[in-house]
């Protein structure tokens, strides 16, 4: 089937669609076209993305069967350490939509990331933060009761409990101390590839943080230093 034919590119749309992940398709399609494989830092510099993102994208593709890993050396690069090449595999064929079912979560992720693709980042980030806010007042409550008030806890219990709350809710999280200042580090995100796309979203991670840490606490000043979407490789919301 040729690469540039209508019903290849359909294929390929029915099953990058069921992600959302528009990019990834044209990552897979690149790939496609690239006999020789395509490196992480290939893909980072054609589509515009942070290398994590391509990464990320590339192994997720190589996770479903669409790609092979190679670890070698370009034609002409002198010594240093060899790089990860995604390639098609042989004899490879992309009619595996009914190897990737699709989940309800996955389609109101999807939707959640288009909608806030049409809204002015700092708007989409505040509406975010509010959402957090709102819902991590609510898991605080199901922790302490409607009837205790803030302030209760040293701000570092406030913080294992937010922590335990959060890894309760997928995101695998734990409360330390880096350099005089506490965070909540997040190992993994529940929102998924969204996420990646969306960065804003991290917002809601930062506002339930926030939400709980008031009603656990009091005002704290929260911001989120680090996120995957920004490249890093790991979540954490610093107070």
């Amino acid at each position: 089937m040729a690469a540039n034919s209508p019903s290849f590119t359909s294929t390929v749309s029915a099953i990058t669609d069921a992600f959302g992940d528009p990019t990834r398709r044209g990552i897979y399609l690149f790939a496609r076209e690239a006999g020789a494989g395509v490196t992480a830092a290939q893909v980072a510099e054609k589509f515009g993305v942070h290398p994590n993102v391509a990464r990320h994208h590339l192994d997720k593709l190589a996770a479903g069967g669409y790609l092979e890993v190679a670890v070698g050396r370009a034609e002409g690069a002198g010594a240093g350490r060899p790089s990860k090449h995604y390639r098609i595999p042989e004899g490879a064929t992309i009619d595996l939509v009914t190897d990737m079912p699709v989940r309800s979560d996955d389609l109101v992720l999807s939707l959640l990331g288009r909608a806030l693709a049409l809204l002015p980042r700092d708007k989409a980030e505040i509406m975010a933060e509010e959402v957090g806010q709102e819902y991590g007042r609510a898991m605080a409550q199901g922790l302490t009761g409607p009837d205790i008030a803030a302030g209760q806890r040293s701000l570092r219990s406030a913080m294992q409990a937010v922590a335990d709350a959060l890894t309760a809710h997928g995101f695998a999280a734990h409360a330390d101390q880096r350099n005089n200042q506490l965070r909540i580090v997040n190992n993994h995100c529940p929102f998924g590839d969204v996420a990646i796309d969306h960065p804003v979203i991290c917002a809601v991670d930062r506002g339930m943080v926030k939400g709980m840490l008031t009603a656990l606490y009091g005002d704290a000043d929260v911001a989120t230093m680090q996120s995957l979407p920004q490249g890093d490789t790991f979540c954490a919301t610093s107070v």
